[in-house]
């Protein structure tokens, strides 16, 4: 844990009293400079820190930014997502940084995550919008000792993640569509865009892009998207805390993740049907040229969509365009 995920975590801890310089020195091993040194670090990004010459530091209130350090502190020791944390004021796409990051040896678990996109993407080659500090977008990289053929399994997983976190940081009803929607009253909150790099019979890497709309206000939508698109402050009324979501849902990742490699993907597939829209609904899939019709039933072992066509096969769906028919 860095020094300043340390100053900020004694911090917290003491709450509303304050903790002097001395009692940080000593507890952190430096000196009483380098403690004030950092306070000033800190409050150069926003934190807003009261410092008494008589009682010494109180943390009056956070920015809403994303910290490296200060999200490295809120999560388990023992994680495999989230060991490695970048945050970037600006990219292209999340995902163009983590393949870099991929490809040049990264190891498993990196997160970079970006406070604005200027050319974010979804599935299909579709644009995202990435308004600056008013959303979550991120990419995480992971190296599973899985097939190709299973990777649909890590989608299934994340999008599992994604919605239980959402919810239990605010209490609305989530749901999933199917693939890679993520739902609030019908209108998407949240997305997933999953990319490899394989061999025949094996995994290279998988990059697994995550963008949430989380205090977007109706502006920040184009008329065309406010039909289809919502954000957790329209929902809620009220912003919400960023760093405090982006925690619970690193948490959550890791926590589905760590399900699919200990052989309970069943499990996972189990808890992402009692929550998805989309089983039991009559689809239209468009697969390149090809266009398929037909009810969705189930979750396949390997992660795919199960669809009964109307002429009465079972089709395995691993991608394309889905429509819901009314």
């Amino acid at each position: 844990m860095s020094l300043d995920a340390q100053i900020l975590q004694a911090l917290r801890a003491r709450g509303s009293e304050a903790i002097s310089g001395a009692e940080l020195s000593q507890k952190l091993g430096i000196t009483r400079a380098a403690i004030g040194a950092r306070i000033e670090a800190l409050q150069q990004l926003g934190y807003e820190i009261e410092a008494s010459p008589h009682h010494g530091y109180r943390l009056l209130s956070a920015p809403d930014v994303l910290h490296a350090d200060d999200l490295s502190w809120r999560l388990a020791p023992n994680r495999r997502i989230g060991r490695d944390i970048r945050v970037f004021e600006q990219t292209t796409s999340t995902n163009d940084v983590i393949e870099k990051l991929a490809r040049d040896g990264a190891g498993e678990g990196a997160v970079v995550f970006a406070e604005s996109q200027t050319q974010g993407r979804g599935r299909l080659g579709r644009a995202w919008i990435s308004p600056a500090h008013k959303g979550l977008w991120f990419s995480v990289l992971l190296r599973p000792n899985l097939t190709p053929q299973a990777a649909t399994q890590l989608t299934v997983a994340s999008a599992t993640a994604l919605r239980a976190a959402i919810e239990s940081r605010t209490g609305l009803k989530v749901e999933i569509k199917w693939p890679n929607d993520i739902l609030i009253a019908g209108k998407k909150v949240a997305g997933i865009l999953t990319e490899l790099s394989a061999e025949l019979d094996r995994i290279k890497y998988v990059l697994v892009g995550i963008g949430v709309d989380v205090n977007l206000t109706v502006e920040d939508f184009s008329p065309e998207l406010r039909a289809q698109a919502t954000s957790l402050r329209i929902e809620l009324g009220k912003p919400v805390v960023r760093i405090e979501l982006a925690a619970a849902i690193l948490t959550e990742l890791d926590r589905q993740y760590g399900r699919v490699l200990d052989g309970e993907f069943s499990s996972v597939a189990d808890e992402w049907e009692s929550h998805c829209s989309t089983l039991g609904q009559r689809l239209v899939i468009q697969l390149g040229q090809r266009r398929l019709c037909g009810r969705a039933e189930s979750l396949g072992e390997d992660g795919a969509l199960l669809l009964r066509t109307d002429h009465g096969h079972l089709e395995r769906i691993v991608g394309g365009d889905v429509t819901v028919e009314k």
